[in-house]
This record gives C-alpha cells, structure tokens and sequence, in this order.
C-alpha cells in the first residue's frame, strides 16, 4: 500500500492513521531539513491529542496595560477575530508573538474553530478554559495553562503570514503534526516526498520490530536494515 490522497481530508487522515511526528523528523533530518521541530515545551493538554493540518499563522504583540482593550481601529483584541473567522477546513490556528504574560488561546475560540472545521490550535504561548476545551476535545498543543486574558496586555497584528518559532520558520499552508512526542512542520513544498519517505521508514521500522521482538541484536538489526 501507498499512501494517496486527494485532498487534505484524506491526507490528514492518513496523517494520523499511519505515521507519527518522530519518523517524519527523521525523515526530514535525512534530506537537510533538520530544524522543522517545534520548541519542546509545546505539549497536547491531553497526552492523547493528534494534530494533523495546515498552518495559518497567527502573529501578536504586547500592548502597554494601560490601554482600553479597544486597538486604535476600534477593534478588541486587535485583529484576532479576524483571524479567527478566517480559519478553513483542516487549518490549524497557530499563535505566536508577544509575551507570557497572557493566554493566545480559549475554550470560545476553540468553539468557533471547531465549527469552521479547524484541525486545532497550537500555540507559542499559553492557553486558558482547560476544562472547557477538553470537553470539547479540540487538539490544542500550547506552552500550558494560564488563566490570565490577553485583554489589553496583547493583540493580533497579523495572519497568514511566514513565523518564526524557535528555529523552524512556519509559512501559511505547512503541514502540522504533532503528539504527545512534539510537533514537526512539513514545507508545503516537499510535503509528498516527505510523506512517501515517511511511510517508507514506518514500513522499514514494523520489520525491525519484528526482527527484535524474535531476538534479533539491536546491532545486527541496524547493520541489516539500517534502522533503529
């Protein structure tokens, strides 16, 4: 079996149905793509969660506090509503920018991308409403929980637009995958050979296991395959 697909329904599927972000790293390392993790302290809320989808990147800044929560056009949160509206099928809302010192992300807004058919929210930062977005169970990957409102200390200037997160730069449209193991980000671009090499590797990697499991040495399985 190959893996093929028509549209990002299926792909996302298949996504996590049959692979997992570590054999798309190694994949990636392989062919020169070798800083497409996100930092390691962006973790699922629940161990369980599965992410799979395209990024619309969400940029914020820090606000002085002592502002209203208006922004000078009149608008809360600056353009985060926008944003929000924005989402498509299959996308992952994806905050950064600003500081620590707020939540990016909430059970109202999980909602709303839940409806528009979002694939989930990852986030650069903090979310807040825990309880509420477990209920739910939207994938939201984020730094952890912070009940403290973005309000009037940040806004959103920007979406759909190329980020910077730790060292991987993310551009609108990049696929997300994430577990509990981290988040891997594909470049558009080179997403089939990313995932027909992925898929390949899985293939060689259930053989090894099998090999292990029937007493095979982890250097003689290496030497064989060229896996472990």
């Amino acid at each position: 079996m190959d893996l093929r697909w028509t549209n990002d329904a299926e792909l996302t599927d298949l996504m996590k149905e049959h692979l997992f972000p570590a054999v798309v790293g190694d994949v990636m390392d392989a062919i020169g793509l070798d800083h497409q993790f996100l930092p390691a302290d962006v973790r699922p809320i629940d161990p369980a969660m599965l992410l799979a989808g395209r990024a619309m990147p969400v940029l914020s800044r820090d606000v002085n506090r002592s502002r209203t929560k208006t922004d000078a056009a009149g608008q809360p949160f600056g353009l985060l509503m926008d944003a929000l509206d924005d989402l498509r099928p299959h996308e992952v809302y994806l905050g950064t920018g600003g500081s620590l010192d707020y939540a990016l992300w909430g059970e109202l807004m999980s909602l709303r991308a839940q409806r528009l058919g979002a694939a989930g929210a990852v986030l650069n930062g903090y979310h807040r409403d825990t309880s509420g977005i477990l209920e739910i169970d939207f994938p939201t990957f984020s730094k952890g929980a912070y009940a403290q409102d973005q309000g009037a200390r940040g806004q959103v200037i920007a979406w759909r637009i190329p980020v910077m997160i730790g060292q991987v730069e993310v551009k609108p449209g990049d696929l997300l995958f994430g577990d509990r193991d981290g988040i891997c980000v594909i470049p558009q671009a080179r997403e089939r050979e990313v995932l027909d090499l992925a898929w390949d590797k899985v293939r060689g990697e259930n053989t090894v296991r099998n090999a292990i499991r029937d007493g095979m040495g982890a250097a003689e399985a290496f030497r064989k395959y060229g896996i472990l």
